[in-house]
């Protein structure tokens, strides 16, 4: 099946090393200090750059594991730009200093997003397991932004900091951010040791609460691993009388809530491509296949790109198209990355 035309990569994160200075609570990776082993070189990198240009143009997003620690991180984000891409920057924050700041900026990094989990030291140290994490983080985005490097916040939603988020959402304004990206966590790595998780009304609480800071600041906002914010929207700009469109709400308008194999991807620090970071399955080896044969061919990139193979309330909903749910927490929850979001709460018009 050739999807070259109709599927093409918008985004892709890439774990450019698995190694990390932090120990969080929820980490997908489970990633510590490392080293970790057969890690991707630099010019297996510059190749699979290649072969992505053939298949589309993502933003490329350098993640980890914490990016920074790998030493040739800047010289690839330079041939990334040669290549005509737009390479971005997932870190903690805690190791940006002066020097760090100049090479982010002169290796053309598009922008760097910073992990903020709470808006107090004890809040945010105690989810990243690391005593100084937040003054590490508050240092590095200050440093940024004396350098002029656009920067947003990322926060990943618990139940354990779930009265953080308005408070971090202020602080990221404060801070100068330019945009601020929530993720809902999905139950991989040692985020499946945190016992309790956020409810279904809890879920449904917090995307309203997001909807509604849409009309009060000037941060973009995004909702990832949370696609059921995309119903919301459509469902509270019905009510409000408003059109979903491009002019009325930008990217939202245009974009999916799960974009697994349909538009996104996840490189590993070892070259496994899978439809995103938490679905933990591979679908394929960049060291033994190209990248248009993995994003044109994967089985399970497939059967995601046909909605017909979706099942429960997602199969049937009227939503399927501009949400889909979370297919790794369906995973993570039932084993079956086709099965309906645990989390969502809607129950769809069309019955079986």
């Amino acid at each position: 099946m050739n999807n070259e035309k109709k599927f093409v990569p918008r985004l892709i994160a890439w774990e450019i090393t698995r190694s990390c200075n932090l120990d969080c609570i929820h980490c997908r990776a489970a990633a510590s200090k490392g080293p970790y082993e057969n890690e991707l070189t630099t010019e297996e990198i510059l190749r699979i750059m290649h072969e992505i240009k053939e298949v589309g143009n993502p933003v490329i997003i350098l993640t980890g594991g914490e990016p920074l620690l790998r030493e040739d991180v800047f010289f690839i984000a330079k041939k990334a730009v040669e290549l005509g891409f737009k390479p971005v920057l997932a870190t903690n924050g805690t190791l940006i200093n002066d020097e760090i700041a100049k090479q982010i900026k002169e290796s053309g990094i598009a922008r760097v997003s910073i992990s903020l989990d709470g808006a107090s030291a004890e809040a945010h140290d105690n989810f990243r397991h690391m005593p100084g994490a937040f003054e590490g983080a508050i240092r590095g985005i200050k440093t940024l932004k004396k350098h002029e490097i656009p920067f947003q916040i990322n926060t990943t939603i618990t139940k354990q900091n779930l009265e953080e988020i308005p408070k971090v959402h202020e602080l990221a304004k404060s801070l100068g951010a330019v945009a601020h990206h929530i993720f809902v966590l999905v139950p991989v790595g040692r985020g499946k040791e945190i016992k309790e998780s956020l409810t279904p009304e809890e879920y449904e609480e917090i995307l309203n609460w997001f909807y509604e800071q849409r009309e009060k600041t000037t941060l973009q906002l995004k909702a990832t691993c949370a696609p059921t914010y995309y119903r919301i929207l459509r469902q509270r700009a019905k009510a409000e009388g408003k059109k979903v469109t491009f002019e009325t709400f930008g990217l939202d308008a245009v974009t999916r809530g799960c974009l697994a194999g349909i538009g996104f991807c996840f490189i590993s620090h070892v070259g496994i491509v899978q439809t995103c970071g938490y679905l933990e399955i591979p679908c394929g080896d960049l060291r033994k296949q190209t990248f248009k044969d993995v994003w044109e061919n994967s089985e399970v990139f497939n059967k995601l790109r046909d909605f017909k193979n979706y099942k429960g309330r997602c199969g049937r909903c009227e939503y399927i198209r501009v949400c889909g749910g979370c297919r790794a927490r369906a995973y993570a929850v039932t084993g079956d990355y086709l099965e309906e979001e645990p989390l969502c709460t809607y129950e769809p018009a069309k019955k079986v």
